[in-house]
C-alpha cells in the first residue's frame, strides 16, 4: 500500500495552468468530449485559432492535465494519408494538490479496506445509510443535475431522457473496491433524488465503461387514458 501524501507543491504548477481563462475552457471542452479531441475541433469550439489552440493544449498535456496520443482520421491509412492527428484527452490519473500534505487518500483506503474486511455486512450498511443521507443533504434547490454537479458525477442527459453520468468521484478506489464503491453511489444518488421529491428508484445499476456505474432513468411520464370509442 503506498502512504504518500499525493503530489503535493508539485501538482501545484499543474493546476496552476487551468488559472489561464483560453486553457480552462479547452480543457473542459476537451473534459466533455467521451473521445480525444484534435486541435482543429478545440480551436473551433472556444473560438480561437488553431495555432493558439495548439500552444494552449500542449502546455495543458505538459502540465500533465491532458493525454496525447495520435491517429488518422478514420477511412485513411497507407501512403498519401497524411501525418497522424495529434489528439488529446482528459488524463484519468487524479491530480490534487495539498500544502502542508494531507493524505486523505490514505484514509478513504483504509476505510474502505475495513468495509470489505467486514464479513457480517454491518459496517456497509451504515455506509449506505450514510451516503443516502449525505444525498439528501446535497440535494440542490434546482434539481438533481444540479445536485449531480455539485458532487462532481458530470450528468450527461441521453437522448432517451435517462441521465448518464460521465465521471465518478471516487474512481481512485473504485477499481480495488467496485462493490463498496457502487453501493454508496447509488444511495447518494437515490438521496439526491429524494430530496427533489423525486422517486429514488429511478437511480440504478448499470456499469458502463467510462461511466460511473449508476444511470438515472428517465422520469416516468402519466400514462394516457385511451380514446373513448364514440357510438355508432
Amino acid at each position: 500500500m503506498s502512504i504518500s501524501a499525493g503530489d503535493g507543491v508539485d501538482a501545484v504548477a499543474g493546476l496552476s495552468s487551468l488559472d489561464d481563462p483560453v486553457r480552462r475552457l479547452l480543457y473542459e471542452y476537451v473534459a466533455s468530449r467521451d473521445e480525444p479531441v484534435v486541435r482543429d475541433a478545440a480551436a473551433a469550439a472556444v473560438g480561437i485559432s488553431r495555432t493558439l489552440a495548439a500552444y494552449h493544449l500542449d502546455k495543458l498535456a505538459d502540465a500533465g492535465i491532458l493525454a496525447v496520443s495520435y491517429a488518422r482520421p478514420s477511412g485513411r491509412s497507407g501512403p498519401g494519408a497524411g501525418r497522424p492527428a495529434k489528439r488529446y484527452a482528459r488524463v484519468q490519473q487524479e491530480l490534487s494538490a495539498s500544502v502542508p500534505p494531507r493524505n486523505y487518500r490514505l484514509l478513504a483506503k483504509l476505510l474502505a479496506e475495513a468495509v470489505a474486511a467486514d464479513e457480517s455486512g454491518k459496517v456497509g450498511s451504515m455506509v449506505a445509510a450514510a451516503a443516502r443521507k449525505a444525498g439528501r443533504s446535497s440535494g440542490s434547490d434546482s434539481g438533481v443535475v444540479d445536485a449531480l454537479c455539485g458532487c462532481g458525477f458530470e450528468p450527461a442527459p441521453t437522448a432517451d431522457g435517462d441521465i448518464e453520468l460521465r465521471n465518478c468521484p471516487f474512481h481512485l478506489l473504485a477499481g480495488e473496491y467496485p462493490k463498496l464503491v457502487c453501493d454508496l453511489n447509488l444511495q447518494l444518488i437515490r438521496g439526491m433524488l429524494e430530496a427533489a421529491g423525486e422517486r429514488p428508484g429511478r437511480a440504478v445499476l448499470a456499469p458502463r465503461e467510462g461511466r460511473c456505474c449508476v444511470v438515472v432513468r428517465a422520469a416516468q411520464r402519466p400514462r394516457q387514458k385511451p380514446a373513448r370509442k364514440r357510438d355508432g
